[in-house]
């Protein structure tokens, strides 16, 4: 028995040496098998751990879980019967989606795991026939909860004096709930007592952390997609008095913000449907497929066009810039139809040009490849015989604004408006009208200068990227708008948040679901969360003892603490509902617990 043991540990260790090597060679080998029920995942360094709640370690650690299989797209466990899988057409109904989430190892299998990687690090078991004992990272595994304590969690982590491993820091992690009867709760005098008890400390340490949620979108009716998008604060605070306290004004907040653009309920969702628009055209131009949208307008394109035309024909008296702004003024630009509530913060643009308002006439009522062509005809027609001069800006780089220039001095080059040149003049056009009207809006709020947004509005690249890099500015708006109208921030708040996005954007592509985070006083934001529940509350008790600080945590949450509990195997430790009053939060109880074995 202890022979088929030491065997399984060194099977252990080999497995773990091999992922470890592999992944500091940067090799992608993931999940990597142990035995037949298992897998192991390599969490590098830095990267975002799911234990980041309990366990503060920021090194690499191993992972393991439940091996699983694919037939087809379909999920399989060493659980199932060959008889199940035989009909495909019904093996849905058992199993979940490919990636539907990790699933946990029995407690006993996990208990064995953490037993056999012990044994593989302790330099006493020179029975094992491991020459040179490499420390390796600290090995978590995935538990079902089915022990009477819930386990969700085991670990070890080796303790070592330079490179000499000197014991294992063994680690647990049980869940309970959810219970919305706060007597179920523990008491922080308990806990602290039960700490010292554990770990032979006369001093310890509190430290508290809660998180609300400040702004979270819901379900829109009539659809059936759940918006990700919310804000929420994390703060954290030394000496905690109190399990569920409110925080001190004088703790450290983090604001968590994630915004996904396209709320019709948005303040700035006209300029977000401008912008779709735009990704219409430029999906079109590279693949030569434009899926039209419904126009928004009962006229017709060339009605509206012709209409603009017949206009700046009668107002032709030579060329007068200030006739032509005026006459831009009265067509208000559609991405500027904005919310009453943050028009002082975000004007619409008076100066429109000539192209820009042949965009906001266009954009609204093509709906063909047809009425493109009809229109840009008639406009160039108009170029061509005089009938218009038009006021365009300066340094505008469109197709259209150069042949306008050219008017200027007295002949036009010859254009064909067939293939795709109508699409690209009217992207073209587009793209310098959404650059200005992002720009001015920052630069007109002092958020930003010309030379600081030059990344964003440079035509040294491809239309194209130049479309995307316009996504990145719709972004960073569209999340200073939902401060200033949700969260009520003044210019001392938005600058920095503005210089955090457009850094981030600078150096990374596009990413609607990246967290932003700013640095923020809870004052600022104290009236929205202050007669609010915390979505998570966690208090830490912490002391000196060994070669290692050792700390207790004690969590509540409203969500699962961990991704692979679900409704089966989570336990109901109280009941869930107090006096009938459904209005209490259900929390979860987590708490997580260590102890230090030492090999010498």
């Amino acid at each position: 028995m202890a022979s088929h043991r030491h065997r399984a540990a060194l099977r252990l260790y080999e497995c773990l040496l091999q992922v470890y090597h592999e992944g500091n060679k940067g090799i992608p080998k993931d999940p990597f098998p142990f035995e037949a029920d298992v897998q192991v995942h390599l969490i590098g360094e830095g990267c975002k751990s799911p234990l980041e709640s309990f366990w503060n370690g920021n090194s690499m650690i191993f992972i393991m879980q439940k091996a699983v299989k694919w037939v087809g797209h379909v999920e399989l466990t060493d659980q199932m019967e060959e008889s199940q899988i035989d009909d495909a057409t019904n093996i849905s109904e058992f199993t979940p989606e490919m990636g539907s989430g990790p699933v946990a190892l029995s407690v006993g299998r996990a208990k064995e795991l953490i037993s056999l990687y012990t044994m593989s690090q302790n330099p006493n078991m020179t029975h094992l026939n491991i020459s040179k004992r490499c420390v390796l990272p600290p090995l978590w595994v995935r538990c079902d909860c089915s022990d009477a304590e819930h386990t969700c969690w085991l670990g070890a982590e080796p303790l070592k004096h330079r490179d000499t491993i000197t014991g294992i820091n063994l680690h647990i992690v049980t869940c309970n709930g959810p219970t919305a009867d706060k007597t179920c709760f523990e008491n922080l005098e308990d806990l602290k007592m039960a700490h010292r008890i554990r770990h032979h400390s006369s001093v310890v340490a509190t430290k508290g952390f809660a998180q609300y949620e400040l702004v979270r979108s819901t379900t829109l009716e009539d659809t059936i997609v759940e918006s990700e998008s919310n804000i929420s604060i994390d703060i954290t605070w030394n000496n905690v008095n109190k399990i569920l306290e409110t925080p001190p004004l004088t703790a450290v907040a983090t604001l968590n913000i994630r915004l996904e653009p396209g709320d019709p309920r948005s303040p700035v969702f006209e300029l977000h449907r401008e912008l779709q628009f735009l990704l219409v055209l430029a999906e079109g131009l590279k693949t030569g497929v434009t899926d039209w949208p419904e126009p928004l307008v009962a006229e017709s394109a060339v009605e509206l066009v012709q209409e603009l035309l017949n206009d700046l024909k009668n107002k032709l008296d030579g060329f007068n810039a200030s006739v032509h702004k005026n006459a831009a003024e009265k067509v208000k630009c559609d991405s500027a139809a904005v919310d009453s509530s943050i028009k002082s913060l975000f004007s619409e643009r008076g100066d429109l040009d000539f192209a820009e308002e042949l965009w906001c006439k266009m954009r609204r009522s093509v709906s063909s490849y047809q009425d493109l062509v009809k229109c840009f005809t008639l406009v160039i027609r108009s170029l061509e015989n005089g009938e218009i001069q038009p006021w365009i800006h300066q340094g505008s780089s469109s197709l259209l604004s150069k042949l306008i220039n050219q008017t200027y001095h007295g002949a036009m080059e010859a254009i064909s408006l067939t293939g795709i040149t109508p699409i690209q003049m009217l992207l073209e056009i587009g793209l310098d009208k959404m650059k200005k009207d992002y720009v001015s809006c920052f630069i007109d709020q002092e958020l930003g200068t010309l030379t600081y947004l030059d990344y964003f509005i440079s035509t040294a690249v491809d239309l194209q990227e130049q479309v995307h890099r316009v996504q990145k500015l719709h972004h960073v708006l569209e999340i200073l708008v939902s401060c200033t109208v949700f969260l009520h921030f003044k210019y001392e708040n938005l600058f920095p948040l503005m210089q955090s996005c457009i850094k981030y954007y600078k150096e990374n592509p596009l990413n609607e679901k990246h967290v932003f985070q700013l640095p923020i006083r809870p004052a600022i934001v104290k009236k929205f969360y202050q007669n609010d529940h915390a979505q998570k509350w966690r208090l830490e008790i912490s002391s000196e003892y060994g070669q290692k600080m050792v700390k207790t945590v004690w969590q509540l949450s409203t969500r699962p603490p961990v991704e692979h509990l679900t409704s089966n195997n989570l336990g109901v430790l109280c009941d869930t509902t107090v006096n009938g009053n459904t209005e209490e939060s259900m929390y979860f109880i987590t708490m997580a617990n260590c102890s230090q074995v030492h090999f010498t």
